[in-house]
């Protein structure tokens, strides 16, 4: 996936009807010098991992861009969020899109075991 996640949430809960929508906020470094090549990159997302994006049950998916610090958001609509994450880990061309993107960042020390972009603590949401 576009950050690499290996870790689950297991306290994501799910309705009876099997969907409950899950907010994610993770935050990744760039590396001094690479935010004009990963604009570049990300001007032009490849059809393939878009569409593997929302297969996997990923909408309202957004990156923004601080001082070399990258903070992205997503919704998760799915209800086996485990299954979902491992097929996108095994899609080639998702797969060649983090080789290309992979240099260019530079994960936070501070990030779970296992993580690539740091899973963030949602503190606040107004609807």
């Amino acid at each position: 996936m576009l950050w690499h996640h290996e870790r689950y949430d297991s306290t994501a809960s799910f309705s009876e009807r099997g969907r409950k929508m899950k907010r994610f906020g993770m935050a990744i470094k760039l590396k001094p010098g690479s935010a004009d090549t990963y604009r570049q990159y990300h001007a032009a997302v490849w059809q393939a991992v878009l569409k593997m994006i929302k297969e996997c049950n990923i909408s309202n998916y957004s990156i923004y861009l601080k001082d070399d610090l990258l903070f992205s958001y997503f919704e998760y609509n799915g209800s086996d969020l485990k299954s979902d994450w491992a097929k996108m880990a095994a899609h080639a061309k998702t797969q060649e899109w983090w080789a290309v993107m992979e240099p260019l960042q530079d994960p936070l020390a501070t990030r779970r075991q296992g993580e690539w972009w740091a899973e963030m603590e949602e503190v606040f949401h107004l609807d």
